[in-house]
């Protein structure tokens, strides 16, 4: 199965809230015929949307391909949430690469995040970046981590926008009493990820970037230069940049090995008061939480809860509704009469250790994805590291390709059984 097509139209956005709030670009061309670059990107989400736009800002020729729309896969349809740090705790990446390594690391995810509100800032100021995510814990025995957490940040990266919060105080932010405490983190934020997307295309393509879509590429043949080729298009190009996340399918099984696709969901509610809005979530924050199968929200601009989580097993998407609507109301069950107006999928990349799988498969092909849900700043950044690496400058893109991404066992063929064999632990764990 293809899971570019397995739950969408060719060259269709799906039914979201944010295709309903969103004016698209383009439409671009389809490729065709002969074509030849500097550099040709593939997958026209964060990734390659950004890797595009710096690489034509150092005056390179850039080709941006898309199956479908640009902003079409994960990046227009996540939660929107654009978080600190990496995708693991510092403390976790110091245990895997060391101290040093582990505060480069930390210096290039803030970097990611002061990027993503840059450039949403110049380029789609209608993404409304908000301050704020909320780290709601699920269980009291891990409210002391939270609080411990944000002293280390303070005392070892000289970082204090993270305060702790007790029961009271989450309940207070967060009108449940499913949370015990947490955190609140002010150097992050959320925004309207496909708007932010847009911009983005809108920027690259002023920029001279020759953006094509619904150019389903077909196979990239090794060499200086490369050879992409479409149903309609033969690229040749010097460098490639595969940026295509979860929606790889099998263009490449070195990183296919290593990033496995999968699905999650969300849903959004008919639009409530202010005061509703702030009886559920103080201060228009976003909230993420501690169980492995994440719950994620935050409110629109026109008060609609925007709800995220819940997980399925097979590539093609239950009811939605349904599924999602479950663990809201075991948040919010005084939520139990709204209705649903919009729920919609996507398919997301993650890594067995859930840190960003960077490579460079031959000379002048890389590769950058496996961003694990914390995509939205470090894809943004994943695609300005891999334009400097284009530009001659690759240690921060090395810094991050040296982070250790191990293949999924069984490879691609048994890789998916034995991931749900690991999910399904892991929501039974969510549950103690």
């Amino acid at each position: 199965m293809d899971i570019l097509y397995a739950n969408d139209r060719a060259g269709e956005y799906p039914r979201s809230w944010y295709a309903d709030t969103a004016e698209a670009p383009g439409p671009y061309p389809e490729a065709a015929g002969d074509l030849s670059c500097d550099v040709c990107v593939v997958g026209a989400g964060f990734t390659g949307l950004s890797a595009a736009l710096h690489l034509a800002l150092r005056g390179f020729d850039v080709t941006l391909l898309d199956a479908h729309r640009v902003g079409w896969g994960a990046s227009g349809r996540n939660g929107g949430q654009v978080g600190t740090g990496q995708r693991l705790d510092q403390e976790d990446l110091e245990k895997m690469v060391g101290l040093d390594h582990a505060r480069a690391l930390w210096d290039l995810a803030q970097e990611s995040v002061a990027l993503t509100k840059s450039l949403a800032a110049e380029h789609s100021p209608e993404a409304a970046f908000a301050p704020g995510i909320i780290h709601a814990c699920h269980r009291a025995r891990y409210v002391p981590h939270s609080r411990d957490y944000a002293e280390k940040m303070a005392r070892d990266y000289n970082y204090d926008l993270i305060r702790p919060l007790d029961r009271d105080e989450m309940r207070a932010m967060v009108g449940s009493t499913a949370y015990h405490g947490g955190d609140i983190d002010m150097g992050g934020g959320h925004l309207h990820p496909l708007r932010y997307a847009f911009g983005l295309a809108r920027a690259a393509h002023s920029k001279g970037v020759r953006i094509f879509e619904r150019s389903k590429v077909t196979g990239i043949a090794e060499g200086t230069p490369a050879t992409i080729t479409t149903d309609k298009a033969k690229i040749t190009a010097r460098h490639v940049v595969l940026a295509c996340n979860g929606y790889l399918g099998h263009l490449n099984s070195r990183v296919a090995t290593r990033v496995m696709p999968i699905n999650n969901f969300i849903v959004a509610t008919e639009p409530m008061t202010a005061d509703q809005q702030e009886s559920l979530i103080k201060g228009n924050h976003a909230v993420a939480d501690t169980k492995f199968v994440i719950n994620y929200f935050r409110f629109s601009e026109d008060h609609r809860l925007l709800f995220g989580g819940a997980e399925s097993y097979g590539y093609r998407f239950p009811d939605i509704a349904k599924l999602v609507r479950k663990p809201m109301l075991e948040i919010y069950p005084q939520l139990r009469d709204i209705k649903v107006t919009h729920a919609w999928g996507g398919t997301l990349g993650i890594t067995l250790n859930r840190m960003p799988h960077f490579e460079r498969l031959t000379g002048n092909i890389l590769s950058a994805s496996g961003y694990s849900g914390h995509g939205v700043a470090m894809a943004t950044l994943g695609g300005k590291l891999a334009a400097e690496a284009i530009a001659g400058q690759a240690e921060r893109f090395d810094l991050m390709a040296q982070v250790p991404t191990r293949a999924f066992p069984g490879g691609v063929t048994f890789r998916w059984p034995l991931l749900v064999l690991g999910m399904v632990w892991f929501s039974l764990r969510d549950k103690l």
